[in-house]
């Protein structure tokens, strides 16, 4: 079955892009112009991904994923016009997968949509190893992870990001590694992405109490740390 993606613009010339790409990598898609739009078709028929604009007028895609949030784990690939940093944090902390800006490369973007979907969705033959490490665990057949036993609600960039670390406990990766770890390997992410991920996945371990997961080595990148060991 096609893969099913709303996208939420107010720009019509941005949607139709956006459209044509997806359609002509095998997907469908639903259109709508704003985000109360988008809230009412995801109503109607759960995605399997929304592209959300950040600036649309009156809900812009920041309140939209909010709202989502509440209630569904729907991936989530923002758009801005701007390449501003606190643009891109505020998304990731909402929950969001993944960041474009505008112009953009519509076959980037189809990557990024198409490597999202992957790690939303795990391949038939799923992985049956289990990751653990102090108190910190995760499953990646079931996209499971826990903190001394509290479920961590992880999106699915971050959960690829700290099984890499959880795969090599012992090593300082850099932030090619960490990326290369959630992003397939002709995709480029700014470094500021790499540190958003980062902050978020800290942030999340934190409010579970965990507040030594991953550990900055200073000009080589970072290591996990002993998770409540």
């Amino acid at each position: 079955m096609p893969h099913h993606i709303l996208i939420a613009d107010d720009d019509p010339h941005i949607r139709e892009i956006i459209c044509f790409a997806l359609e002509k990598a095998g997907m469908k898609t639903v259109a709508v112009a704003d985000g109360a739009s988008a809230l009412q078709a995801i109503e109607r028929r759960a995605p399997d991904l929304v592209v959300l604009d950040i600036g649309m007028p009156e809900m812009g895609g920041l309140e939209v994923c909010r709202r989502l949030r509440h209630t569904s784990d729907v991936p989530v690939l923002f758009l801005s016009a701007r390449d501003e940093e606190i643009d891109r944090v505020l998304g990731l902390e909402m929950g969001g997968d993944d960041y474009v800006t505008k112009p953009f490369s519509p076959r980037e973007l189809v990557a990024r949509v198409n490597v999202i979907l992957r790690r939303a969705r795990p391949p038939a033959q799923t992985d049956d190893r289990q990751f653990s490490h102090g108190r910190l665990a995760l499953v990646p057949a079931s996209h499971a992870a826990s903190f001394d036993g509290r479920p961590l609600v992880l999106t699915s960039i971050e959960f690829a990001i700290l099984k890499g670390f959880l795969a090599r406990p012992a090593h300082v990766l850099g932030r090619d590694m960490v990326m290369a770890n959630a992003y397939a390997g002709n995709i480029h992410v700014a470094d500021r992405t790499v540190d958003s991920h980062i902050r978020n996945i800290r942030a999340k371990l934190a409010a579970a109490g965990c507040t030594d997961a991953i550990e900055t080595v200073h000009g080589v990148g970072f290591r996990l740390g002993r998770c409540g060991a």
